[in-house]
């Protein structure tokens, strides 16, 4: 099937490992050049060259802290000098906090806004306006279950994917008149190196397995954790002309572990 994304560009946020890195990966097989934003310049640039190689696309790495104002500013014009632009972004880099509300400090609050929130806030912002003299684009932020289904020990982080998902839907209502496509995707568990790296400080290199099988058990649904290339499938899939009627939506992919409809 021609999802009709050979030649175009694509950045994705955390895309040097994990779920970023799988949706690089997808978009690259199917004949998109890459932008792997990351704030590890080494392994940014290592996938890039291995991206590049393997699929026959033009791959290239920013080194970026995109929860920095400067970080996003490097981000639009290292991707607009090189390809004049981007058709697709993936607003994908985040991460889980562990804090009760009451103990938080205003420091830990605004350093997940700005991650969360304000990057793809800054990102949209820079490219929006290229898409649009492109003749459209797509925007795809990778909010949580956690936005709409709490978890108790990442209060800053359920808020913070929850106004994610808010901010998609608004931009979806602004952009649609200009072709540009903005959707939300809330994936579940997915098995990143971040969720093994936990396990295996909770319960140990032996008992580590186990442990998150007992998570997705209590999850329910199908009781595993996706790949990250399951869930990748979906966002390529979201970004390609098969997906052209979609926008201001937001998909759940996470196995059955959202319990209401």
């Amino acid at each position: 099937m021609d999802l009709g994304l050979k030649g175009k560009v694509a950045v994705i946020t955390g895309g040097t490992v994990g779920i970023g890195l799988a949706v690089a990966e997808g978009l690259a097989a199917e004949g998109a050049h890459v932008v792997l934003v990351g704030r590890k310049a080494d392994r940014a640039h290592e996938e890039a060259t291995r991206i590049a190689g393997l699929h026959g696309v033009e791959a290239i790495a920013i080194p970026a802290d995109i929860a920095t104002s400067a970080g996003c500013d490097a981000v639009i014009a290292g991707a607009s000098e090189k390809f004049g632009g981007v058709d697709i972004l993936i607003n994908n880099a985040g991460t889980g906090s562990n804090e009760t509300i009451e103990e938080a400090e205003d420091a830990k609050w605004q350093f997940y806004w700005d991650l969360h929130v304000m990057a793809a806030v800054r990102l949209a912002r820079g490219f929006v306006p290229t898409m649009r003299q492109r003749g459209g684009g797509v925007v795809l932020n990778n909010a949580s279950i956690c936005a709409v289904q709490p978890l108790w020990y990442e209060p800053i982080y359920n808020t913070t994917k929850a106004a994610l998902m808010m901010f998609s839907k608004t931009l979806a209502n602004e952009v649609v008149k200009d072709n540009i496509r903005v959707n939300t995707i809330n994936p579940g568990l997915v098995l990143t190196p971040d969720w093994v790296k936990t396990a295996k400080q909770i319960a140990g290199e032996s008992g580590y397995e186990a442990h998150l099988q007992s998570v997705a058990d209590e999850a329910g649904g199908m009781k595993r954790f996706a790949t990250p290339e399951e869930l990748a499938n979906f966002f390529v899939f979201l970004c390609s002309n098969k997906a052209s009627y979609s926008t201001g939506s937001t998909y759940f992919v996470d196995g059955g572990w959202l319990k209401t409809v």
